[in-house]
């Protein structure tokens, strides 16, 4: 017999971690070659990892919930011998897992916090203690800080703090008597009147009944939550997308430039053949792979967009693989990457885009799929937007936002002389990292994007 290690797989240039959402086998069982061991997941996609090799799980090395560093052994695997390993896959884990889970793109639903229990409640260190919505005003009211609230003795039902105690606990206090305290070996507790976990505690995930901050004092300067407030907990996936706009913001210092474009031949040529695009190639012809055959024509002539920063060097990418920041149904955002868009005619940009959009709203999405990433178009008109100020995608160095396609006047110049005609105009924003993009660059691109756009042939073959 020999013991072997199940390591957690590479899963992108920029992940580092993941999280282990679900263990499918446990110490003792029997494992086959691709069989699921565990579930993880990462701020980009859930996925499985699957068995290299068959054996029998001996040793689970993290639990659900933990955070585990890329190449890190997550369980030890007891194998036949030798051959079995010769001829099972390697140890090594392939990037992109054979079965992924993407359950909405996120493992822990969106769901609303439940509204205050105002039933009685046994308290103890590991439970919540309950406040009543009188009690939480009385102690705004009288100033009456959290870290005191939960010294004074209850004589409710199960230990609860009545109107009466905090009163009684006030006027003791007021009068300069030193007011009952409840006994210093019951530890704080939280309510559930809490403030939503910090983005910075995503990676450790930490449960509510762990989280050792209390509500009120958790809560920001001035604060103060009471009856009638409703908390809603930031959902894994909300946590993570937090944390990684939080991380991009300080590590890029952020310009943002504005130009805007007429989009009329663009529009008027899709309306004019997207239905015998969709009849003969079997896809949709949306704006999308539009804008981004001008998106990588205009990459292509400032390759510092094409970038990442590695300390004081600048990586220029020579791949163009385009991500569209695409809404999932649960109101979350993910970005899949078109990959070699450069190598793609528009035909081919359809396809990928329409497949890449759909497998991330039906939960099909692979890890692959949002890996290597160079540069990020967003499309805020989606949502009515004219415009937007986007954060990068990082480790990437510039993202680009459409706003939505409005019919307005404008004039038209020509050799004989100005006029004013009705036109479709979108505006476009560009948010770079200004270390290495300085606004002439910046906004030199952005103009040019702009100049590709407007130059669309209305007379080409879709």
């Amino acid at each position: 017999m020999a013991i072997v290690d199940l390591v957690m797989p590479k899963l992108g240039e920029s992940i580092m971690e993941a999280t282990i959402l679900k263990w499918n086998k446990q110490i003792g069982d029997n494992i086959a070659v691709d069989e699921t061991v565990l579930e993880i997941a990462t701020d980009k996609v859930d996925t499985e990892v699957p068995a290299p090799f068959a054996g029998k799980l001996v040793e689970i090395c993290f639990q659900v919930n933990d955070v585990a560093p890329i190449g890190s052994v997550l369980a030890k695997i007891e194998v036949a011998g030798e051959n079995n390993l010769v001829a099972s896959a390697p140890i090594e884990i392939p990037t992109a897992a054979p079965t992924p889970i993407v359950e909405e793109i996120e493992s822990i639903p969106y769901v609303p916090a439940a509204p205050v229990n105002t039933a009685p409640q046994e308290t103890s260190n590991t439970e919540a203690r309950f406040y009543s919505p009188l009690v939480l005003n009385i102690a705004q009211s009288e100033g009456v800080s959290l870290s005191d609230l939960e010294k004074i003795p209850g004589t409710g039902s199960g230990g609860r703090v009545s109107k009466k105690d905090i009163l009684n606990w006030v006027a003791a206090k007021k009068s300069g008597t030193t007011p009952t305290v409840a006994p210093a070996a019951a530890a704080p507790v939280s309510t559930p009147v809490v403030a939503p976990t910090p983005a910075s505690s995503v990676a450790s995930a930490p449960t509510a009944a762990s989280s050792a901050p209390s509500n009120i004092a958790s809560s920001p300067a001035g604060v103060v939550l009471s009856g009638g407030t409703e908390i809603i907990e930031m959902d894994r996936m909300r946590k993570l997308i937090a944390k990684h706009m939080v991380d991009s913001v300080q590590t890029s210092p952020h310009v943002t430039s504005f130009s805007e474009a007429d989009v009329t031949n663009l529009v008027q040529w899709r309306n004019n053949n997207k239905a015998a695009f969709e009849k003969r190639e079997g896809t949709k012809l949306t704006f999308t792979p539009l804008i981004v055959e001008c998106l990588v024509a205009a990459m292509k002539k400032f390759p510092l967009i094409n970038s990442s920063l590695d300390g004081d060097k600048i990586i220029i990418k020579k791949d163009f693989n385009i991500g569209m920041a695409t809404a999932l149904p649960n109101g979350n955002l993910i970005v899949p990457v078109i990959k070699g868009a450069d190598q793609l005619n528009l035909v081919g940009l359809s396809k990928s885009i329409n497949n890449l959009a759909d497998a991330a709203r039906n939960n099909k999405l692979k890890p692959d799929d949002t890996q290597n990433g160079t540069f990020t178009f967003t499309n805020v008109g989606t949502f009515g937007s004219l415009m937007g100020t986007p954060i990068i995608n990082q480790p990437q160095v510039a993202i680009i936002a459409v706003g939505a396609i409005k019919k307005r006047v404008a004039v038209i110049e020509t050799p004989s002389g100005d006029s004013m005609a009705i036109r479709h105009m979108m505006y476009l924003s560009l948010s770079y990292d200004h270390r290495i993009i300085d606004g002439s660059v910046g906004a030199s691109f952005l103009t040019e994007v702009a100049n590709q756009l407007e130059a669309w042939d209305p007379n080409r073959t879709a």
